[in-house]
């Protein structure tokens, strides 16, 4: 057995770099942008008034009376020039006449017909946005996953198309005789197949597109024809049949179809029979067939795979620590990720954390981390975990 970040290197290893594509701005919402975007002008592209009042010349004083010889609105432009003792009525966003130095607000001012008159207690305020005073032309931004503030950046920019990382395509395949698909009703010795709904969602979350393929029976024949259909993904996640028993195949006909595995078997739990590697062109993570182990699974090691091809520098998720709220014995040889509820004082594990329990998992917020070997823990002890 290898450990979970010795793992974890060699899953992310079997990712190539991403593929660009071109994406209409509109559609770029969660996508990976995979080169950087420089902007096509100024941003103002002209000084700007921030207020709404009067463009005037010079630092006026309380008393000091100007004639107002025009307006300026957003979208229309006043196309004199200021000289002294001249305003013009501006509104936020229009451009500054030629020759304002500042914008009086216009509560700042008392008017009267065509002259206005500045007030006791009046700001000093330019209320000039400059030039460029966001970004100048040129500017770039930077690889990213794109938020909806970097989509309005990126249209203030004038970017109408932006270089994408194309989403990676995960096939997800189910294996075993005991299963049938929801709405479908089970045999005596038959249960519901539920992980590749949760590793599905949690992949589309990521930025994947998916496959959800047919169930894989326990022969030979079953699963070559359902890894057939696998053909063209980036990422083949087969869960379940990856341990040893007489019924688990998956790792015989991977081979069998030129499997290059990286890895099999993990010293961590839930998870410890994952297997990874190469075949038929594609990243493939062999999955635990339990549920909370193909989950937990899931989110150590697909979702990186997904976000690394993607071109996310760090695609691991992040450790947090929080104060433990309960007094935990000596973990084992394997890591441990518990099923924990995290507070605003605290995390405390699941007294149950058998990997075949759903509803455990669906009350947790958190996977507490015991790593291998470590000692007991008190409650008041920081200890690392990860967000659900």
């Amino acid at each position: 057995m290898i450990s979970v970040e010795e793992a974890q290197a060699r899953v992310l290893s079997l990712a190539g770099p991403p593929a660009p594509e071109d994406v209409p701005l509109a559609q770029a919402a969660g996508r990976w942008m995979c080169a950087s975007v420089a902007a096509r002008a100024d941003q103002p592209p002209f000084a700007a008034s921030a207020m709404d009042g009067y463009a005037l010349k010079g630092a006026p004083a309380a008393g000091d009376s100007f004639t107002v010889i025009g307006e300026a609105a957003a979208g229309r432009a006043f196309a004199g020039c200021i000289g002294l003792g001249q305003a013009v009525r501006i509104f936020t966003g229009a451009p500054v006449p030629e020759g304002a130095s500042r914008v009086v607000i216009q509560e700042d001012v008392r008017r009267d017909g065509d002259r206005i008159t500045v007030t006791q207690g009046a700001d000093s305020g330019l209320h000039i946005r400059p030039r460029g005073a966001d970004f100048p032309a040129g500017a770039t931004l930077s690889p990213r996953r794109l938020r909806p503030a970097d989509l309005a950046l990126l249209a203030a920019m004038n970017v109408a198309q932006v270089p994408c990382a194309r989403r990676p395509v995960v096939a997800l395949i189910a294996t075993g005789d005991e299963l049938v698909m929801p709405g479908e009703e089970p045999g005596p010795d038959q249960i519901i197949a539920s992980n590749a709904f949760a590793l599905k969602a949690m992949a589309e979350a990521a930025g994947a597109e998916t496959r959800l393929l047919p169930i894989a029976r326990d022969n030979d024949a079953a699963l070559r024809a359902v890894f057939g259909l696998a053909t063209g993904a980036d990422i083949i996640v087969t869960i379940g049949g990856a341990s040893v028993g007489d019924h688990d195949l998956v790792g015989k006909v991977a081979g069998e179809l030129g499997l290059e595995a990286a890895f099999w078997k993990i010293a961590m739990r839930p998870g410890k029979p994952l297997m990874a590697g190469r075949m038929m062109g594609a990243a493939m993570l062999g999955l635990p067939g339990n549920p909370v182990s193909a989950i937990v699974t899931g989110h150590l090691f697909l979702l990186p795979l997904i976000r690394a091809m993607q071109g996310d520098p760090s695609p691991l998720p992040p450790l947090h620590s929080a104060t433990l709220g309960t007094d935990l014995p000596a973990n084992g040889p394997r890591a441990h990720y518990m099923r924990a509820r995290l507070s605003s004082t605290s995390i405390s594990p699941f007294d149950q954390q058998d990997s075949a329990l759903l509803t455990i998992l669906t009350e947790a917020n958190a996977l507490l981390l015991r790593p291998v070997a470590d000692g007991p823990r008190k409650a008041g002890d920081k200890v690392p975990y990860l967000p659900l």
